[in-house]
């Protein structure tokens, strides 16, 4: 695949943002720096985990999506829902009242994303046994994580599963569905509500395949506000009954911690919340872990029903979602689950179609895409680095000393933003208080730096 820029879901009003560094604190990546008192993303660093979104004091941080009207711009318009949106409800909210009052909305088919499990689950079964020879196998559900292992961990993009999540086997499911029933393609559209923004970013960016077949995203927050506002005030079902098809046991639990991991064979970890998981990988790159099968490694806390985009507690979604599948367990035989009917008789030729390309390493680590020309500036960043106080503080407007060095040999920073060595600097007269000042100012914005105490 052509090796293109990332798209991100995430963006950064610079006329709110107020420079307040909890951002830049809490990503994982460190693709947050401060420039000029704003907040700015680098973009080849960031995986649209939206933990970012989630600390900003001043809601700085948007995660964007497509305008909802855009549905109406098709004839036949696909809501295509997780299981974590009937999470986000009351229990005296049913599916079906979900589903009628989304159609309600506007659209014209309703589609339940973990539709595509039970395809995914035959077809990653024998994934993991065609490939036991590389342990571990990673799941490629979650896109942060996808992304994060590019990224940071690039020597393990080739345990990736290359195999589409459960979303765009739905998609593809219901597209060909409605194309067999007589529907031009051109003439639908597939809209997914989502829990989190990297989910936003593998639509319009996707990894291990050219293009997603799915048209748009609306964020579950918006959708959550409308659905429940109109079942509140009309109190009752929707005069519009869309057919509810059960899906499995296992597939509701699917996008929960666990979720895949219990239904692997080996040694099998499920790992949630994306600092633990890059905790968890350094480990297992430094081989301090072995013997491991298969990991589900999610990005949120709780997986998806800790989306940053979600509105209900994560524990209570978490909660509604296991009695809605042992509800599902009681009604089907759970060595034999009934998906949906109509998927079945797809299975064939969505087994052929779910496989992605190999994932492509795009290490931020990388100071030069000249092996010698790195070398060299690696070399320099440690030469930086004894000169820093290593307490990372971030008033250079970096997250830690080793990001700041590396900004520095990159050109993106200077060594005397570091107020240690602006302290030193001045001892020995190479800089004035008043330069000092100046500097400070560019990082931080001269509103902070000119205020009247």
């Amino acid at each position: 695949m052509k090796n293109t820029d990332f798209h991100h879901a995430l963006k950064i009003l610079k006329d709110v943002c107020t420079g307040c560094t909890h951002c830049m604190n809490i990503c994982p990546t460190e693709a947050i720096r401060v420039k000029d008192g704003k907040a700015e993303l680098i973009s080849n660093r960031c995986v649209d985990c939206g933990f970012c979104f989630r600390v900003c004091p001043v809601n700085a941080i948007i995660v964007e999506q497509d305008d909802f009207n855009r549905i109406f711009e098709y004839k036949v318009r696909v809501a295509l829902v997780p299981a974590v949106l009937t999470g986000q409800f009351p229990e005296n909210v049913s599916t079906r009242q979900i589903h009628s009052e989304l159609m309600e909305l506007g659209f014209t088919h309703i589609c339940e994303v973990e539709q595509g499990v039970e395809v995914l689950h035959e077809a990653m079964m024998e994934y993991i046994d065609k490939h036991s020879d590389t342990k571990p196998l990673i799941s490629s559900f979650c896109p942060a994580i996808v992304r994060l292992i590019q990224v940071r961990f690039p020597a393990l993009v080739d345990n990736l599963i290359h195999l589409k999540p459960p979303l765009d086997i739905a998609a593809m499911y219901v597209s060909r569905q409605l194309e067999d029933e007589g529907h031009d393609r051109d003439d639908t559209g597939i809209f997914y509500v989502t829990p989190c923004a990297s989910k936003i970013a593998a639509v319009k960016s996707p990894v291990g395949e050219k293009n997603s077949p799915i048209t748009g995203v609306i964020n579950m927050d918006f959708i959550f506000n409308k659905v429940y506002t109109r079942i509140k005030q009309g109190g009752g079902i929707s005069c519009r009954l869309p057919e509810v098809r059960q899906v499995s046991e296992r597939s509701v639990l699917w996008s929960l911690t666990n979720g895949e991991s219990a239904q692997a064979q080996g040694r099998c970890l499920a790992v949630d919340e994306i600092h633990n998981v890059i905790n968890f990988l350094e480990q297992l790159e430094n081989e301090e872990m072995k013997d491991i099968d298969f990991l589900e490694l999610r990005a949120c806390d709780e997986s998806c029903a800790g989306g940053v985009l979600t509105t209900e507690n994560r524990f209570f979604t978490v909660e509604r979602l296991k009695k809605r599948a042992a509800l599902a367990g009681r009604e089907n035989n759970p060595d034999q689950p009934v998906t949906c009917k109509g998927i079945i008789h797809y299975k064939h030729r969505l087994k052929q179609e779910i496989g992605l390309e190999p994932v492509q390493p795009r290490s931020m680590l990388k100071l030069d895409e000249d092996m010698s020309e790195a070398m060299k500036k690696m070399k320099r960043v440690q030469e930086i680095s004894k000169c820093l106080p290593d307490v990372d503080c971030g008033a250079c407007g970096s997250p830690t000393c080793q990001a700041f060095a590396e900004d520095i040999v990159q050109g993106y920073s200077r060594l005397n933003q570091c107020v240690f060595v602006q302290r030193i600097f001045e001892k020995k007269g190479i800089l004035t208080a008043e330069e000092s000042f100046e500097i400070m100012k560019g990082v931080w914005g001269g509103d902070k730096m000119d205020r009247n105490c």
